[in-house]
């Protein structure tokens, strides 16, 4: 008996489509490349639900008649290759015929097709790769693709969608890489009704400004690099472009999209120096390389490319990168010419210098019991007594014994943490450098992180008070006024309710994010990095919606316990028994550990 059967036709596509589609941002990309293979000038992205209800694309391109608006559908069926050949000369975005066939096997796929050249169109309606309804229609010239309810035939994938916000995140950077690809189109993008992006025809500065942001125009440079291997074009930012997330490194050969963690490397190399750690340069930059010494066919989503000669364009554009930055000055310059001298506060330049005079006493001699008055008379005598007052002394000069005795002193002193150690090792429990309190126990020591306990503190509590009510709020005197990139602009406009939730009042215009009141938690903190860090964390941790409120809250637990220390040993004590109150005292939200005991076998190993 036979145990190898042939799947049907509709797992095998819905198979495909967990290869092809992994969320509406991978339909958004398909559609989008098959209308800029169709020729089309004017591209419209129009979205619902973060593409969870609609995503519709309308392009102005040549249309199918209605053999081929059925046969698009197909599995492997593709106007873009005639022979295998074709495969190591592709000049198109698509190429294996697999897009339309996996979208139409797990959404409902409503296609409004029509040619120049005829006066009327084609409609048909696919429901799992079943066609459902055909009529000819009256519309406009080009395609409109309407993919409704995605994965309504797949339910376990349709619940590991993210949140609306990080859903339309990722079809807008899906979006804007076709666009950064294609500046000499026209495309537009709504979700919900409301206007996102509106891209007019222009050139590559024009679009990469407008994808950018606003004031990103004066801080792009310009690379321009000709050779046998590739030719280089396109734009870097300058350092203060710089982002703390790598959402602005776009990479394109050949017009189009790819990854590349070696090319990315070159080029952050370039940037040595110029940047810190925490920081990445954006950078829009194109390859033209001869389509026979590339390979787009070893991904099913294309974003990976192998190069056949990788070195040799990993040395050229570092090299690139360098000289462009070099030639609009961004490198700091050494001046050898000056001279190195102090600089003179304009104040003082016009005054006479006074050179310092050294004054003597030669009647000082602290080891003289008595004052000669042979020695320098009564002027002397009084001005050796003065000194002797001001150092302590009286008008007695001191013997030897005494100095001996005064260093003795000053050395056997002890300091205040000292006193502070050995009173609080009597009470059981001491600080060491406000950083950690230590506790005997039977087997050794219990040695506790103040700040990270702090942390652990601030979290249960915060997120005790959060379920059942809004943070405490500090109402700002002048509003905070900050920038924002596109990823950030959708989180806080997706999650507005949870910003209130958590003590945040802003309102946004344009690209500018107004605050007007902070949690109480962050009224004297470092707002700006903070502000920073909480958008990132939401913006760019791939997480659930009810996730992301614990992620924010853990984050701004970690910021409040920042410079957290125990002022009074009073309040050791109670610490303590909050801390242990919570059920997981014993590590940090992030999972850093809290305490640590040091056994007397380890600490006499150590010995």
């Amino acid at each position: 008996m036979s145990i190898i059967n042939l799947l049907p036709d509709h797992i095998a596509n819905q198979i495909a489509a967990g290869e092809v589609i992994q969320r509406p941002a991978s339909v958004v990309k398909e559609l989008l490349e098959n209308a800029v293979d169709a020729g089309a000038t004017h591209i419209q992205l129009v979205v619902k639900d973060a593409g969870k209800t609609l995503i519709q694309v309308l392009d102005n391109g040549k249309g199918m008649d209605a053999q081929d608006a059925e046969k698009c559908f197909l599995r492997h069926a593709t106007s873009k290759l005639q022979s295998a050949v074709d495969l190591f000369a592709l000049q198109t975005k698509g190429f294996r015929g697999e897009a339309l066939a996996s979208i139409a096997a797990i959404a409902h796929v409503c296609l409004k097709t029509k040619q120049a050249s005829q006066d009327t169109g084609i409609q048909i309606e696919i429901e799992g790769n079943q066609i459902k309804h055909k009529q000819e229609v009256l519309c406009n010239n080009g395609a409109s693709f309407e993919v409704k309810n995605l994965f309504y035939n797949v339910p376990a994938r349709r619940n590991f969608l993210k949140s609306d916000a990080i859903e339309l995140s990722h079809i807008q950077t899906e979006f804007e890489r076709v666009a950064l690809a294609h500046p000499e189109l026209q495309f537009s993008f709504q979700h919900n009704g409301q206007d996102i992006l509106q891209l007019p025809a222009g050139n590559y500065r024009m679009r990469i400004a407008a994808i950018f942001g606003k004031g990103s125009n004066e801080k792009l440079v310009p690379i321009e690099e000709q050779t046998d291997i590739v030719r280089v074009s396109g734009y870097v930012g300058k350092p203060e472009l710089a982002k703390k997330s790598r959402g602005e490194q776009y990479l394109f050969v050949n017009n189009r999209f790819f990854k590349d963690p070696y090319f990315n490397h070159a080029i952050a190399k370039a940037y040595d120096g110029m940047l810190s750690e925490k920081h990445h340069a954006s950078y829009c930059i194109y390859l033209e390389v001869d389509p026979h010494k590339i390979d787009v066919n070893i991904h099913p989503t294309k974003t990976e490319i192998k190069f056949e000669e990788d070195r040799f364009i990993y040395s050229i554009l570092l090299s690139s990168v360098r000289q462009a930055l070099g030639k609009h000055n961004i490198f700091p310059t050494l001046d050898f010419e000056t001279e190195s001298a102090f600089e003179v506060p304009s104040e003082v330049r016009k005054t006479e210098p006074i050179a310092p005079q050294i004054v003597v006493n030669p009647a000082y001699n602290p080891f003289q019991s008595t004052v000669h008055p042979t020695s320098g008379g009564g002027s002397n005598t009084k001005s050796y007594s003065a000194a002797l007052q001001q150092e302590g002394f009286g008008s007695t000069p001191p013997s030897p014994e005494d100095w001996q005795q005064f260093y003795q002193i000053e050395e056997q002193t002890p300091s205040e943490s000292q006193v502070n150690f050995t009173e609080e090792a009597a009470a059981k429990q001491f600080l060491l450098h406000d950083k950690y309190l230590i506790s005997p126990t039977k087997s050794g020591f219990l040695i506790i992180d103040i700040r990270r306990a702090k942390n652990r503190i601030l979290f249960d509590d915060l997120i005790q008070h959060f379920v059942s009510q809004p943070l405490a709020s500090q109402q700002l005197l002048f509003p905070l006024e900050r920038t924002l990139a596109k990823e950030a602009k959708l989180t806080w406009q997706g999650q507005k309710s949870l910003w209130s939730q958590l003590g945040f009042a802003f309102e946004i215009q344009g690209d500018q994010l107004l605050i007007s009141a902070v949690p109480a938690l962050l009224s004297s903190l470092d707002l700006e990095s903070c502000l920073d860090d909480l958008t990132d964390a939401a913006t760019y941790s791939d997480i659930d919606s009810g996730d992301i409120a614990h992620f924010i809250v853990a984050k701004l637990a970690m910021v409040g316990s920042k410079n957290f220390s125990l002022q009074h040993h009073q309040e050791v004590e109670h610490f303590i028994d909050t801390l242990f109150q919570s059920p997981q005292h014993t590590s940090t939200p992030n999972g850093k550990p809290i305490m640590y005991t040091l056994g007397f076998d380890e600490l006499a190993k150590k010995l």
